[in-house]
């Protein structure tokens, strides 16, 4: 070990198929990034300048809004490069960075979807003191423990994991920067940082998803009390689209780690890899939309009002002609 030569790069190997098939890869996944970026920043954009979305709810979806553009940018802009290049590097540096802030981004995608859960239990079984409870000092401290939490649980082990020496094979068989592929092609032993890890994913899995559970079963259960048909439908409407947006989320997370490692497949793990980085991103935003009624009316009233202007404008500019 100590005659061969530190890494300075790594190579990502990505998909191992024909260069044209790349290409088409490329042209879909642009489409999708652009996709993503749209949805997320019309969510942003209503919900900052439509009154009636100045509450909790909306304040939080604008913030998860802007976290999903950036899970997405870890990724994606890097992943794209690749596919149109012949040489498919990273440096030591840009890989570390990669990895830490997707392991710390994603992380807090889950703390903030339980903060989004609880905000929905509150909603719908204290409407009365829905205001009260959740009030703009009680939602900062809300957003400001989910990014605390989530730095101080993927901090250690990426610290880590950058003092780790490569001085064996640089391709590591992914599309980026994940932890298992790295621990992979470290030539020191990495079972401490492994351990630190899936404690980190465990524990980020199992607390916020029994914060979800026991939101959602006061919600169902208070839906349900409901004496009105009418007045169920309109409870639960209020958080159906966050329940479909959680659903997704676990139910790909939990298909790609809690397999055993002996019945993954590589291949298998970059295609859930993929889902996760850019199939849930794209869909989030138009669930959020189409199956929200104040969210689908303020993306009218904003139309109507850039349609009323721009024929104002024309016809301003035809009387001045």
């Amino acid at each position: 070990m100590e005659n061969q030569t530190e890494a300075t790069e790594f190579i990502l190997l990505g998909f191992t198929v024909e260069h044209w098939i790349e290409i088409l890869l490329f042209v879909a996944i642009l489409i999708i990034f652009f996709l993503i970026l749209m949805g997320n920043i019309i969510i942003i954009f209503i919900t900052l300048v439509d009154i009636h979305l100045k509450t909790p709810m909306y304040f939080f979806l604008r913030n998860y809004s802007l976290l999903e553009i950036s899970l997405t940018l870890v990724v994606i802009p890097k992943m794209l490069s690749n596919f149109l290049s012949e040489r498919k590097n990273i440096s030591l540096p840009g890989c570390f960075i990669q990895g830490f802030f997707f392991f710390f981004l994603g992380t807090n995608v889950f703390f903030y979807l339980s903060i989004m859960s609880f905000d929905r239990y509150v909603a719908v079984c204290n409407p009365l003191r829905y205001a009260t409870i959740m009030n703009t000092r009680v939602c900062f401290h809300l957003l400001m423990g989910s990014w605390t939490v989530s730095f101080l649980l993927v901090l250690p082990p990426s610290v880590m994991t950058a003092k780790l020496k490569f001085c064996g094979p640089n391709i590591i068989n992914h599309l980026f920067c994940d932890t298992t592929p790295l621990f992979h092609l470290s030539c020191q032993d990495t079972q401490l940082i492994e351990v630190m890890t899936l404690f980190a994913a465990v524990f980020t899995l199992l607390i916020t998803l029994a914060i979800n559970i026991a939101s959602y079963l006061r919600i169902i259960s208070t839906i349900l009390s409901i004496p009105s048909a009418a007045g169920r439908k309109n409870a639960f409407s209020t958080c159906s689209a966050h329940l479909t947006v959680v659903s997704v989320l676990y139910g790909s997370c939990i298909g790609r780690y809690i397999r055993p490692p002996e019945n993954r497949g590589e291949e298998f793990d970059k295609v859930l890899a993929l889902l996760y980085a850019l199939g849930i991103q794209v869909f989030t935003p138009f669930i959020y939309t189409l199956r929200n009624k104040q969210v689908k009316q303020a993306l009218r009233n904003v139309v109507k009002r850039v349609s009323v202007s721009s024929h104002s404008q024309r016809h301003l500019g035809n009387l001045l002609y």
